[in-house]
């Protein structure tokens, strides 16, 4: 929740850097993953799907179909690919997101911590406008208290063009969870916001999914969180996984470990999370952890070195910046979601990730936790 601490708090688990790799199936999964889009700017310009979206204009989207085509194409293959493909960021940029959005047929939910996107905004004005049903679930304050400036200008750009905007509910302490549903059969469940100023410098990750008990479950709690009524998550095939509640999945994810733990995060400030990672590293687990560095992190990161954790860390100011929430299990299995490693963010706040064994989707987090790794320093108390 960082960069630094407080200019990056409105972030806490924010937008990440997307690489998709188009037509490419992996195993089970589709792994959309090329290009480099320097800018959001320099990868709508190569699709040849140009955007006006100035907040002050009226929202209108040139080169919709190309969009419309790129989202129906990438759900194609995430069916044909055991329902889930994954996007990494920053490597693509997010025309697979826009172009979900932009295929939208009935309706499109959004719950996001924040969302500060004008080409992502204008595509929702265009589909309320074509007569998609578009609900937008924003952060609203720790608590509902002082509200959350970060998203005062796309609510009231969002209102004043017909699309309905609330505030999460005030019993969660942040709704950190950055999911979209289209159409109430394809959710993207992600670890970035849509804060177009951080496309081209974070390591993010969304998984598509297209399960029909995934989807169904994400869309029942959106719906209780939209009218502010209690529920009970579902983990929908038994892969996601919901805060509040969620330190006990990811400890016992982490305890599962028998050969190797890699872990990127944008925070380390659960001592149950840090204690995890020690006793599997006790156990001979080879566990690896890349980070930007904080010194809010200083004394986690000496506890895990001196316990054989190996800590690698980027500067606040280098070219990437590690937002991601991963964890990757014996190159089987991995957690992929919205959560920090913070009380707050797994047992107070909204938050949803999922954890998943498709060969593909662990491959490719594993082959981008390496490059990651490589890039990164050495940590050294």
């Amino acid at each position: 929740m960082l960069r630094s601490r407080l200019s990056r708090l409105a972030r806490s688990t924010l937008v990440p850097l997307i690489g998709v790799c188009f037509g490419a199936v992996v195993a089970d999964c589709v792994v959309v993953a090329v290009g480099t889009a320097a800018t959001r700017a320099a990868s709508d310009s190569r699709d040849g799907a140009r955007v006006r979206a100035d907040r002050s204009g009226d929202g209108m989207l040139v080169g919709t179909d190309r969009r419309v085509r790129i989202g129906d194409e990438e759900r194609a293959r995430a069916a044909g690919a055991g329902g889930l493909s994954l996007i990494v960021e920053p490597d693509q940029g997010l025309a697979v997101i826009d172009g979900d959005v932009a295929s939208a047929r009935r309706s499109v939910d959004v719950t996001m911590y924040e969302l500060d996107d004008a080409t992502f905004e204008a595509a929702l004005v265009a589909d309320a406008r074509r007569g998609v049903r578009v609900r937008v679930l924003l952060n609203g304050g720790y608590y509902g208290r002082g509200g959350f400036p970060a998203n005062d200008a796309a609510t009231s750009y969002l209102r004043a063009h017909g699309v309905v905007v609330r505030a999460s509910p005030s019993r969660f302490a942040l709704t950190h969870q950055k999911t979209i549903t289209i159409d109430d059969r394809t959710s993207l469940v992600m670890t970035l916001n849509l804060t177009s100023r951080y496309y081209a410098s974070d390591r993010d990750f969304a998984i598509l999914d297209t399960r029909p008990a995934d989807v169904s479950a994400i869309e029942r709690v959106f719906d209780a969180d939209w009218s502010d009524r209690q529920t009970s998550p579902s983990t929908g095939t038994g892969d996601l996984v919901w805060s509040p509640g969620a330190q006990n999945k990811l400890l016992s994810l982490i305890a599962a470990a028998q050969t190797s733990l890699e872990v990127e995060n944008e925070e380390m400030d659960d001592s149950a999370i840090t204690s995890a990672l020690c006793a599997a590293a006790g156990r001979r687990v080879h566990v690896q952890v890349v980070m930007t560095y904080d010194d809010s992190w200083r004394d986690a990161f000496a506890t895990l070195t001196a316990c054989g954790v190996q800590v690698a860390t980027y500067a606040q100011d280098a070219p990437l910046y590690i937002h991601a929430k991963e964890i990757i299990v014996d190159d089987h299995e991995a957690f992929v979601g919205s959560q920090n490693f913070s009380p707050t963010s797994l047992d107070a706040n909204r938050e949803l990730g999922m954890i998943t064994a498709n060969p593909g989707i662990v491959t490719q987090l594993a082959h981008t936790f390496a490059a990651d790794n490589n890039g990164a320093t050495p940590y050294n108390t």
